[in-house]
């Protein structure tokens, strides 16, 4: 190895390319932050789902146990129940068909 001097000095920082730095960073937080999800929580349409769900159980279910109690106390077996089950569905049913129309 030799002590000679080099023939080029070397490259001093650029204020150039820290002032390129710094807007690459602000833009890649920009582009961050507008990617990032902004819904939180459920949203219409999942809120939708769920509403839907909860009418195609709770309706056969609430009609069945109603009707339970009808056949316990009246003895009527089994005919309280399929009434109601059945007052159950078409309930449930009205009441998603009425949900659909309209707007989340």
């Amino acid at each position: 190895m030799s002590k000679e001097k080099p023939a080029r000095d070397p490259i001093v920082e650029d204020a150039r390319i820290d002032a390129l730095e710094e807007r690459l960073k602000s833009a890649r937080e920009r582009e961050e932050e507008r990617n990032r999800p902004s819904v939180k929580g459920a949203d219409a349409n999942e809120k939708l789902g769920n509403q839907v769900l909860g009418h195609l159980l709770g309706g056969p279910l609430g009609g069945a146990l109603i009707g339970w109690v009808i056949d316990q106390f009246a003895g009527t077996s089994p005919w309280g129940l399929l009434v109601m089950l059945g007052l159950g569905i078409v309930v449930a049913f009205r009441n998603i068909i009425r949900i659909s129309g309209t707007r989340p």
